[in-house]
């Protein structure tokens, strides 16, 4: 655990940690590559946020642990929201915001970070954000 010296801040990280460690174990990665694991996480995140409208985003983002929420919301521009985009395009736009190339493509990398985040979220709220997505993209999702 970690120590902060305030408890809701060690329960913050531990749990921000946490689901790092489950896209790291999901891919096969050594904890020594948490700016991989955290990027991810964040291409994801940015991806989904901008695609959803400002109900929708905002709903999906309360259900996150608390730091994650801030790097779901940090540059969030909700006057320019919803972004169309195809799964395909999704996928596109997740590739360009991850700098890394790692075995298995980038679809394997979206899929990870998606079954972690399910797991972090209600289940009402996560079939609530699938169902605010077209089908191309849904179809993406866990």
């Amino acid at each position: 655990m970690t120590e902060t010296g305030f408890s809701s801040f060690d329960t913050m990280v531990d749990k921000a940690n946490r689901l790092l460690r489950e896209i790291e174990e999901a891919n096969g990665w050594p904890k020594e590559r948490r700016k991989q694991s955290y990027a991810a996480l964040r291409a994801v995140l940015h991806g989904l946020r901008d695609r959803l409208s400002v109900d929708g985003a905002a709903h999906f983002g309360a259900q996150l642990p608390t730091l994650i929420r801030g790097v779901y919301y940090d540059g969030w521009k909700p006057s320019e929201t919803p972004v169309k985009l195809s799964g395909e395009e999704f996928l596109q736009r997740v590739r360009d915001d991850f700098p890394y190339s790692v075995g298995g493509g980038i679809e394997r990398v979206v899929r990870t970070v998606l079954e972690a985040l399910e797991r972090h979220v209600s289940e009402g709220e996560w079939d609530h954000l699938k169902s605010g997505l077209p089908n191309s993209l849904a179809s993406v999702l866990p």
